[in-house]
């Protein structure tokens, strides 16, 4: 899943901002997996994997949108709040920057890495102030694969964030990744049920404090 720089489309930014106003759910066979704390998760079957893609839309109370992007843009803070990071960082290869994220598995599972590019654009849609963040997976020669951690090489990721009309943020997030290896079925349910739930309650936390970080 190699790609160019800038490799992110304008149709990829306008299609997130579209499931903020209306879930693009029709037409596939989307399920309805978790409702809790006002997160609403579905996810679809991917044939080819067997794997699952996931959409979650929901309402972050006491966040602001551009808070909330500021706080998932800034890595060095992520590796604060978030448990499950044992390495992330940014770096510059070949005119673009590359993130490196390694993720901490439970034993006797070996840790994940991700190698990957992003973008975030402040986008006026219509009069609507939507923050919009893409990351997909890419191959690059500067990041390797290192010996006793799983290389995902199928992920894509996207965030759109505009206002709740009071305090907080509306929310719509994709993601799809492909972990590798034997992972129990038990442990691809939790994350999805919980970890992306709790994931969100965390980041709306480091949002509360993130203008005390030093």
């Amino acid at each position: 899943m190699a790609g160019a720089a800038g490799s992110f489309a304008d149709q990829q930014f306008r299609e997130a901002c579209a499931e903020l106003q209306q879930p693009a759910l029709a037409g596939a066979d989307w399920q309805l997996l978790v409702e809790s704390s006002g997160i609403t998760i579905y996810r679809l079957l991917d044939q080819p994997s067997g794997l699952y893609e996931y959409k979650v839309f929901g309402v972050l109370e006491g966040c602001s949108p551009a808070l909330l992007a500021d706080v998932y843009m800034d890595l060095d803070y992520r590796k604060k709040w978030d448990q499950y990071v044992k390495e992330l960082y940014e770096k510059a290869c070949d005119g673009q920057m590359v993130a490196y994220w390694e993720v901490k598995y439970p034993f006797p599972l070996s840790n994940r890495d991700y190698v990957y590019t992003r973008q975030r654009r402040d986008l006026d849609m219509d009069g609507r102030k939507i923050y919009v963040v893409l990351a997909q997976s890419i191959s690059v020669p500067q990041f390797p694969e290192k010996s006793g951690v799983i290389r995902v090489k199928q992920y894509k990721q996207s965030l759109a964030i505009e206002s709740d009309g009071k305090k907080g943020s509306r929310v719509f997030m994709y993601y799809f990744d492909n972990p590798g290896g034997q992972i129990p079925s038990w442990l691809i349910n939790w994350a999805a049920k919980n970890g992306v739930p709790n994931f969100l309650k965390d980041m709306v936390k480091a949002c509360q404090n993130y203008h005390k970080k030093t």
